[in-house]
C-alpha cells in the first residue's frame, strides 16, 4: 500500500463525511437563522428558544435522509472490504 493509496481513501472518506452531514447542517444552520431572524424582529431574547426547533427539524431529516445517510456509508465500506486485498499488499 502506497502513501497514494492512503491519500486517496482519506480523501474519499473526508468527502463521504461532508456529504453526508451536510444536509442536517444546512438545515440546523437554516432553522438557526430563521428563528434569529424571528428573535431580532420580535426583540425576544431568550438564547433557549433555538434549541427544541433545531432538534426538532434535524431529528426529521435525520428521520428522511437516514436510508441514503445510511446506503452511502455501506457503499463506501463495501467497497473498502472489496479491496482489502489490494490494499495488504
Amino acid at each position: 500500500m502506497t502513501i497514494d493509496d492512503i491519500t486517496a481513501i482519506s480523501g474519499n472518506a473526508l468527502f463521504l463525511i461532508i456529504k453526508t452531514s451536510a444536509p442536517i447542517l444546512l438545515v440546523s444552520l437554516i432553522v438557526g437563522l430563521i428563528i434569529s431572524i424571528f428573535q431580532t424582529v420580535t426583540s425576544i431574547q431568550e438564547q433557549t428558544l433555538t434549541f427544541v426547533p433545531k432538534i426538532i427539524c434535524v431529528f426529521f431529516t435525520v428521520i428522511i435522509l437516514g436510508h441514503w445517510i445510511l446506503s452511502q456509508i455501506s457503499e463506501y465500506m463495501i467497497d473498502l472490504w472489496a479491496n482489502f486485498s489490494m490494499y495488504i499488499r
